[in-house]
C-alpha cells in the first residue's frame, strides 16, 4: 500500500509535528508512505518539498497574497483565516501519482483551494487538526455558524465588511460533493464534525495524535535541570510561550489569573516559559520566571519536560493537546480545564489534574493540588503509562493501517 500525506509543512507547527510523527510511524510498520509538503526543514528523504528558488518562492508568496482579501472583514476572531482561493497543482500531482491512499492534514496558508481538494479522484483520508474543514475561513470559531449553515442572519455583531467565513462555506459545499472519510484526532473534534452542517453525513474515526515512546522518555531531572540552567531544588510549573500563544483561545489570560490566586498560597516555586527568549518587559507573573528559548528539537524538549514538576495548558480550545502528551510520556502531569481535546488526555487526579471550565481559581486549585499531592510519584507514572498505552506510535499506525484498507475495500 502506497500513502502520500500531504500538509503545509513537516515540522513547522504543531499540526505539521503531528502529520509527520503520523507519517514515520506507518513507514516504521513497512507502510510505503511518503509526504510532500510546501515548507520542508527536516531533511528527511520521504519527504518532498518544492525545488528551485522560484517554486520555494511561489510557496512563501501563495499565504501572503490572501492578505488584502481578509482586509475586506474586520473581526474579533484574530485567528488564522484560510479562504483557499489561488488554485494549485496538488490535485493534478496527486490524481497522477501511484498512491493508493491520499492523507490529508493541515491545508491550510493558501497551500490549497478549496477546488483544488474536491477534484482529487483518489481515496482519501483526511486528518482534522482544527476546525477549518467544516467552518468557512476561520481555523477555530466561537460561533454557531459551523452547525447551522453560514447564511446572512446568523453573523456575528462583531464582524463587519465581506463575509469571508460565509463565501469560503458555501465554496466547500460547491466543491465537496463527495465525502472524505475524515480523521478527528479527539472526541471532541469529532462530536463537532458529527455535529456541523458540512460534515454531519461523512464517516468520522477517531485516531489520537501519536508520539514514538521509545524516543519520548523521561530524562534525570537533575541532569535536565543542570542542562537548561533551572535551579535543581525550587518546584517549577512551565507552560508555552505567551507571544505566541496571545490568542484568546490559548487562554494565557486565564493562567494569569490563576497565579494571581496561587501567589497568596504558594511561595517557593518558579515558572518555566518555553518558546521565547527574556522579552525586554517581562509580565509580572508573581513568581520567578524563567525563559528557556524556542527548543526546536526533541531532545530540549524532553529535558524540559523531564524538568518541571508539571506542565500547564490553560487552552480555552485545543483539538488534541500535543505539549501534554509530550510531558506525560516524560512522567510529567498536566493541568489544564476539562474541556475539547484534552478531555481525552488528561485523567483528573489520575495523572493529572482537569479544572472546571474556564475557571482561573480551579486551576490554581490545580496546580496546587499536584504540587501537594502525597502520590506524586504515583501520578506521574500514571501520566507515562497513559501515553504508552493509547497515543504510542504502533498504536496509532496500526489504526491508520486498518482505516486505509476499510477505505480501500
Amino acid at each position: 500500500m502506497k500513502v502520500v500525506h500531504l500538509n503545509n509543512a513537516d515540522t513547522s507547527g504543531g499540526a505539521a509535528r503531528a502529520a509527520f510523527r503520523i507519517h514515520k510511524s506507518l513507514i516504521d510498520r513497512d507502510t510505503h508512505s511518503r509526504m510532500w509538503v510546501n515548507f520542508s526543514k527536516s531533511g528527511d528523504w520521504t519527504v518532498k518539498g518544492p525545488k528551485g528558488k522560484l517554486r520555494k518562492g511561489i510557496s512563501h508568496i501563495r499565504r501572503h497574497l490572501v492578505s488584502p482579501v481578509l482586509k475586506t472583514m474586520k473581526t474579533d476572531n484574530k485567528i488564522l483565516h484560510s479562504p483557499a482561493i489561488f488554485p494549485s497543482s496538488w490535485s493534478k500531482r496527486i490524481n497522477k501519482s501511484d498512491a493508493d491512499i491520499i492523507h490529508l492534514h493541515w491545508v491550510g496558508a493558501e497551500m490549497a483551494s478549496i477546488a483544488d481538494l474536491g477534484n482529487i479522484k483518489k481515496p482519501a483520508v483526511w486528518t482534522l487538526h482544527d476546525m477549518w474543514g467544516f467552518c468557512g475561513a476561520e481555523h477555530v470559531s466561537w460561533d454557531e455558524r459551523w452547525r447551522e449553515g453560514y447564511t446572512r442572519s446568523n453573523r456575528s455583531r462583531n464582524e463587519k465588511g465581506f463575509d469571508i467565513n460565509r463565501w469560503t462555506w458555501q465554496r466547500k459545499v460547491k466543491h465537496w460533493k463527495e465525502p472524505f472519510n475524515i480523521v478527528a484526532v479527539s472526541q471532541w473534534l469529532a462530536d463537532c464534525a458529527q455535529n456541523s452542517f458540512l460534515m454531519k453525513d461523512w464517516p468520522v474515526t477517531i485516531i489520537p495524535n501519536c508520539l514514538n515512546t521509545d524516543v519520548w522518555m523521561p530524562v534525570d531531572k537533575s541532569l535536565a535541570r543542570n542542562m537548561l540552567g533551572l535551579p535543581i531544588n525550587v518546584p517549577i510549573i512551565a507552560f508555552g510561550t505567551y507571544g505566541a500563544n496571545s490568542e484568546y483561545h490559548k487562554g494565557f489570560d486565564l493562567l494569569v489569573e490563576a497565579l494571581k490566586s496561587l501567589k497568596s498560597r504558594v511561595k517557593d516555586i518558579e515558572l518555566a516559559i518555553f518558546g521565547q527568549v527574556a522579552p525586554k518587559n517581562p509580565p509580572e507573573l508573581g513568581f520567578k520566571v524563567n525563559f528557556t528559548g524556542h527548543l526546536h528539537d526533541e531532545l530540549s524538549l524532553r529535558l524540559l519536560y523531564s524538568a518541571i514538576d508539571m506542565l500547564v495548558v490553560p487552552s480555552r480550545v485545543e483539538a488534541f493537546g500535543q505539549t501534554a502528551t509530550e510531558s506525560m510520556a516524560c512522567k510529567t502531569p498536566v493541568v489544564a480545564f476539562g474541556a475539547t481535546g484534552l478531555l481525552d488526555i488528561v485523567d483528573h487526579k489520575l495523572n493529572g489534574y482537569l479544572a472546571k471550565p474556564f475557571e482561573s481559581e480551579d486551576l490554581a486549585n490545580g496546580i496546587e493540588y499536584i504540587l501537594n499531592a502525597q502520590n506524586y510519584n504515583q501520578i506521574c507514572e500514571n501520566a507515562r503509562d497513559k501515553v504508552v498505552k493509547e497515543f504510542d506510535s504502533s498504536v496509532v499506525s496500526k489504526k491508520y493501517q486498518d482505516l486505509y484498507y476499510k477505505v480501500l475495500r
